[in-house]
This record gives C-alpha cells, sequence and structure tokens, in this order.
C-alpha cells in the first residue's frame, strides 16, 4: 500500500510513496549507493534469528548457547552495548568449520528470511546496477549471513562491510575483524574509500539509529522502514521516510 506523502508521523518526517522516493533516488544520479541489510533490504533482524536459529537447530554447543543466552539477556537490559553483543554472536561460532557456517547461513536465509524482502528495494538495487552504480551493504549481522542474503540483489561478497572474525584453515576463531555498528558503519566505509575525500556516497539506505551515522555522511539520506529513534531522528535531520508496502503504518 502507498502512502500519501502529506502524512506526517509525530516527529514531522515526511512519508514518500513508493514512487516517490524512488525518483528521489534515481534524480540523484547516484555513483556510489550504501545499504543497510536487516529491516532495510528485508523485514526483522537476521542477526538475532540466526542465533535463534542455530540454537533450535543444536549448531551450537550447550555450553555456546547458555553464555550467549546471558549476553543477549544483559543487552536486551542495556547491560551489554551494542557494539559487543554484535561482536560476540559471531565469536560465539568459534571452533566451527565457515563452510559449515556457510551452509547453515543458507538453510537459514532461505527458510526464514527470503520470503520477507522487500521487492521495491529489490527493484531499486536492480535499476541501480543497470546504470552502473557501486553498491556497498554495510551490516553489523555475520558476514554469512549477510553475504548469503545480497547474493539476492546480486551484490557481491566484495561489497559486503559486515561483523566477521579471522577464519584460520577454515576453522572460525574469535579473533574480531570489524563489527560495523554506529559510528563503526562510518569507519567500515573509509577503509574502503567511501566517505573520505571525493568519495562521498550519494545515496544511503537505513532503518535503525545504529545507521544514523553512516545516513548523515550521505549526499541525500534514505531512512527505510525506519524504528521509532530514526524516525525521530529523520524528524530532526529533515529525512523523508519511506516504508516498503508489507511494513507500511495502516
Amino acid at each position: 500500500m502507498s502512502i500519501p506523502s502529506t502524512l506526517i508521523t509525530p516527529s514531522s518526517a515526511r512519508l514518500l510513496t513508493t514512487a516517490e522516493f524512488h525518483a528521489s533516488v534515481h534524480e540523484l544520479d547516484p555513483k556510489v549507493a550504501v545499504f543497510d541489510c536487516d529491516g532495510t533490504l528485508w523485514s526483522g533482524d537476521a542477526g538475532s534469528g540466526f542465533m535463534n536459529w542455530s540454537v533450535e537447530t543444536g549448531l551450537l554447543s550447550r555450553e555456546a548457547t547458555d553464555w550467549l543466552d546471558a549476553r543477549y539477556r544483559g543487552y536486551k537490559r542495556g547491560e551489554v552495548s551494542e557494539l559487543a553483543i554484535c561482536g560476540e554472536m559471531v565469536q560465539v561460532y568459534q571452533g566451527l568449520r565457515e563452510e559449515e557456517m556457510r551452509r547453515a547461513a543458507a538453510a537459514f536465509f532461505r527458510t526464514h528470511i527470503e520470503r520477507h524482502i522487500f521487492p521495491e528495494m529489490r527493484q531499486l538495487i536492480g535499476e541501480l546496477q543497470q546504470k552502473e552504480v557501486e553498491i556497498w551493504a554495510v551490516s553489523s549481522t555475520n558476514d554469512w549471513v549477510i553475504e548469503e542474503g545480497v547474493r539476492r540483489f546480486n551484490i557481491p561478497a566484495n561489497r559486503v562491510l559486515s561483523a566477521r572474525v579471522q577464519v584460520v584453515e577454515g576453522v572460525v576463531t574469535d579473533r574480531l575483524v570489524d563489527v560495523p555498528t554506529d559510528e563503526g558503519k562510518v569507519t567500515a566505509l573509509a577503509r574502503v574509500g567511501i566517505g573520505t575525500g571525493k568519495q562521498v556516497p550519494d545515496a544511503v539506505f537505513g532503518n535503525s539509529v545504529h545507521d544514523a551515522a553512516m545516513l548523515a555522511i550521505a549526499r541525500r539520506a534514505f531512512p527505510v522502514n525506519p524504528t521509532a529513534a530514526l524516525t525521530e531522528r529523520s524528524g530532526f535531520e529533515g529525512w523523508p521516510v519511506y516504508f516498503p508496502a508489507s511494513v507500511a503504518p495502516r
């Protein structure tokens, strides 16, 4: 369902229709576009979803499950930071083989997330790719799930910046390589030369307040399916917001 642009959220962020949203992106004639993934390209949180699925399927040991459960409960109470929990949700798989993680991520995404992909976002990315726009995916969810998910958008693994650990001789370790969240998303982009000098991203898309720092460096920010906190920030910043049809406010 399209939402009239005259509707206003409590934070005064203007709501875009699908036609307005797509037109706004194309009018920029972007050269570089950056997308968050969970909540932006598909609904739901694939990171916590994969964690729960790992427990239910026995991929994680009982000891690892109990430890992670305690940490996640602490996170929900505000006792564990976003940065810490996102890193630990990758570190917990230490000792497993990467090929096993790839198979697990493929099975999880196919059965739990794929049907929640926003067709409006898949269409937009496809149109941008036809124009040879440089597309990047940035996420605090583990690289196995994100790389599997963005294959549906024809985004290659070398254009993915996500939470990851070192893999040694095919075995997952607990040594963190990156955890892109909050300002860490900007830092991750800077490492590949985006957001520095003249290479400012033309368009950045995100759904949560943890994307706000990344959205702020764009020539134009596009909050998609924004959380309440990001909707409020969008109203303050003057960023119009967009909700795909499947998650549009009724």
